[in-house]
């Protein structure tokens, strides 16, 4: 375990940055009452198949295609919270791009919405895409979609959100972009995530998912 994930404080607070500072900062935090109000018949509504209390708020530091250090938020089951830390700190450390990170409550936890700004985002209680009945991992706060538009979802014809079709030429890559066996496809899978990129029925380059 690195320093930055050991030194999470009782698995909640504020993590440390490692021993050599490179500018990484990053906290997990609970859901407040507040927030967890906002979120309800948002993001979370009746049914969904994990309480708010289960969730954290992981704020992080994340390069933006500026150049440019930005503050990011990601909303996630606790059981991955201090892997989600690990990974975006690899990332970070890789300088891999980032556009945006909201909850998808900024978007009114329209996921349509939230690809076509390109925004990262993790949690939110939705069906399957595609689908009208079951339950994404994303609404157990164990899946999370980075870089949407550079990272589309691919099923046959359909590409969501559509501007991403500029990107489903996966050999032509570009900043923002995740391929197989890249840095950005180790650094979630040495943590137990899978990649929709991976899929045979369909591509949703944009999604990693751990085990729910």
């Amino acid at each position: 375990m690195s320093a930055v994930a050991g030194a999470v404080l009782g698995a909640i607070g504020v993590v440390a940055p490692a021993t050599a500072d490179d500018g990484y900062r990053a906290s997990i935090q609970t859901i407040d009452v507040a927030d967890a109000n906002a979120m309800i018949g948002v993001s979370w509504h009746r049914g969904c198949p994990v309480r708010i209390s289960d969730l954290r708020r992981v704020q992080l530091t994340h390069w933006g295609f500026d150049g440019a250090r930005h503050p990011g938020e990601l909303i996630v089951h606790k059981q991955v919270a201090r892997s989600v830390v690990e990974v975006f700190h690899t990332l970070y450390s890789m300088r891999f791009p980032i556009r945006t990170m909201l909850p998808v409550d900024h978007f009114g936890a329209d996921d349509d919405a939230s690809m076509a700004a390109d925004n990262t985002s993790a949690f939110n209680c939705r069906p399957i895409t595609g689908s009208t009945s079951g339950f994404s991992v994303h609404s157990y706060g164990k899946a999370i979609d980075i870089n949407t538009l550079e990272n589309p979802y691919v099923k046959g014809t359909v590409v969501q959100p559509p501007a991403g079709k500029a990107f489903t030429n996966r050999a032509n890559l570009r900043p923002g972009m995740v391929r197989h066996g890249d840095r950005v496809w180790q650094a979630f899978t040495t943590h137990g995530f899978t990649w929709g990129g991976d899929w045979t029925s369909l591509k949703d380059y944009q999604h990693f998912e751990a085990p729910v």
